[in-house]
């Protein structure tokens, strides 16, 4: 049978001061009303029941993802420790093959926008089936709509059947100028849309990622602790997918965006004529390019261009919008009682 598994962990400081340990990214209405986190189980609905639903977080969010997406809390897995999508997606793999020794596992994040619901299901049934079929770990890739520079890219090689290619390299987060080149080459955004059979992935863990596969005995002996502690934290993209000779891509064309930082705003909401995004209370009054965001107080916007204007958790955030990236850095740099939010 088919399941899905959710990688819902991480805080989203690049969205401070918005973001707070009470309320991070995954539950935050940053596309619509509704939270990312909400949006990522109801696009699933149709094709994966939520009975077959898997959410790995962290023991803060727990809690909160398992009331606001109404999930029985044996489906939400509770990493001991962030160890990055390696070991929680092979955690999560091992506990889908004990309940169905038949699974088939799409993992997917809960932070991600997507433009076009129906051809997003339809590329996840595609590479579930594709799965089960030639009998490899699947990748999604997006045709990328610009040279994105903080995204990897997957080359692809030769055409299999049912759509998927064999994939020739990754490229981690080029230049600018390597960005345009494979883009214009074919290359395909690497999204983090994955499908495999348990089985697979578990045999493809022990024969490629010593780094985990070293350690999953303990999950087979319901020791999830004892596997965090010996694992090395380290993606699955890095661990396995580059290792692995039985990885296969598969193109999605549906409007993908990881919602990354502030900037993502311009590129997932609706705009004014001038460009600007305003959530809140809040008016941009000869202005253009900018992102303001208001929790209450309004927020006014005269005679400037392309800033980021966030007023939220007692905060108040402006900065250049083509900086939006370097916000962890900027946290950093920051005194505790500035930087640290309530709750």
């Amino acid at each position: 049978m088919d399941w899905a598994v959710i990688l819902a962990g991480g805080s989203g400081t690049r969205f401070w001061p918005l973001s707070s340990p009470s309320r991070p990214k995954q539950l935050l209405p940053l596309v619509a009303e509704h939270s990312t986190a909400e949006d990522t189980l109801d696009r699933l609905t149709g094709f994966i029941p939520k009975s077959r639903i898997l959410v790995v977080t962290g023991p803060a969010l727990a809690p909160l993802l398992t009331a606001k997406l109404d999930l029985d809390p044996a489906n939400v897995l509770i990493e001991p420790r962030a160890a990055s999508t390696g070991p929680a997606l092979v955690w999560a793999t091992a506990e889908a093959l004990k309940r169905d020794p038949s699974a088939t596992i799409l993992s997917l994040h809960a932070d991600w926008a997507v433009g076009d619901r129906a051809a997003f299901a339809r590329t996840a049934e595609a590479a579930l089936l594709a799965a089960r079929t030639h009998d490899r770990l699947v990748t999604v890739g997006i045709v990328p709509d610009r040279p994105e520079t903080g995204y990897g890219y997957i080359i692809p090689g030769d055409q299999l059947d049912g759509g998927v290619r064999t994939v020739a390299r990754f490229a981690e987060k080029p230049d600018l100028k390597t960005a345009t080149a494979l883009v214009a080459s074919g290359a395909l955004w690497n999204s983090g849309l994955f499908a495999w059979t348990a089985r697979r992935l578990m045999d493809e863990i022990s024969a490629h990622a010593p780094e985990i596969g070293a350690h999953t005995a303990r999950l087979a002996e319901g020791d999830v602790a004892g596997f965090f502690a010996g694992v090395a934290a380290i993606s699955i993209d890095v661990g396995l997918l580059e290792r692995s000779e039985r990885v296969v891509v598969l193109s999605g064309a549906f409007g993908w965006d990881d919602i990354g930082t502030w900037e993502a705003l311009t590129r997932v909401r609706k705009t004014d004529a001038a460009g600007n995004v305003m959530v809140g209370a809040g008016v941009a009054f000869e202005s253009s390019g900018c992102i303001a965001w208001s929790e209450g107080t309004p927020i006014v916007l005269s005679g400037v261009k392309d800033l980021v204007v966030v007023h939220a958790n007692g905060r108040i955030l402006v900065m250049d919008r083509s900086r939006a990236a370097d916000l962890k850095r900027v946290l950093d740099a920051l005194p505790a009682p500035i930087r640290d939010l309530p709750g």
